[in-house]
């Protein structure tokens, strides 16, 4: 089957926002005593707040009475924070010049809550390419399930297997492979080398190096 629809992630593939959910974190965590290190961190990038928030909770075994109000403060933190310290990652504009241009459906699937969808895609100025968003905060599953994935498709009235889907993180591309779509992860350059992208598709260091070749044997 013929691909024709692509569906990006946001945080970490469009924007360079994961720096800011840790401190989000970080700053919020501090308050009950917590001190994550970067690969716990790491750990639950592409989970939804409430879900590494209640992680954490659990294993410092500090309860769910307070994880509501932490997860309201980390969400608060990044809606005040975003628009000042992100940067827009390299070859976005690209990525979406390319696809329109081959005429494709385009979303997105996101852990992260719809206002915060909203304000990033305004900020990096991709509003007006992306038919469809789809965000996880309010499904029944999160990443690394497949449901925002196939959410997203629907909605775009897309087969699962005319997507191709473009990710940053572990958990996002497990979603995306789970929702036997096609996969290409762009991870941090810090764990370029790790051995768990081989899951993908196709591994690159950046949109920008995107191409026709590349576009030809992901969709053999």
């Amino acid at each position: 089957m013929e691909l024709n629809t692509v569906i990006f992630d946001m945080d970490g593939l469009l924007i360079d926002s994961e720096p800011i959910w840790q401190d989000a974190a970080t700053e919020v965590f501090k308050g009950y005593g917590l001190n994550l290190t970067q690969e716990q961190m790491n750990s639950t990038t592409g989970l939804r707040t409430h879900e590494y928030v209640k992680w954490w909770f659990a294993y410092y075994r500090i309860g769910d009475a307070e994880s509501a109000n932490a997860e309201k403060k980390i969400i608060r933190y990044m809606l005040e924070n975003i628009e000042r310290k992100a940067k827009i990652m390299p070859g976005v504009p690209y990525i979406f010049d390319f696809f329109q241009k081959k005429n494709f459906k385009i979303g997105l699937a996101s852990s992260s809550p719809q206002e915060l969808i909203d304000l990033v895609t305004d900020l990096i100025g991709v509003t007006k390419f992306i038919q469809v968003s789809s965000s996880a905060e309010h499904l029944a599953y999160g990443k690394p399930h497949p449901l925002v994935y196939l959410d997203c498709a629907a909605k775009l009235g897309s087969d699962a297997y005319e997507c191709i889907c473009f990710e940053d993180s572990f958990n996002g591309m497990i979603a995306a492979k789970a929702a036997r779509m096609k996969c290409v992860i762009v991870p941090h350059h810090t764990q370029m080398k790790e051995e768990r992208w081989s899951a993908a598709d196709l591994k690159l260091s950046s949109l920008q190096n995107f191409g026709e070749l590349h576009f030809n044997l992901v969709n053999g």
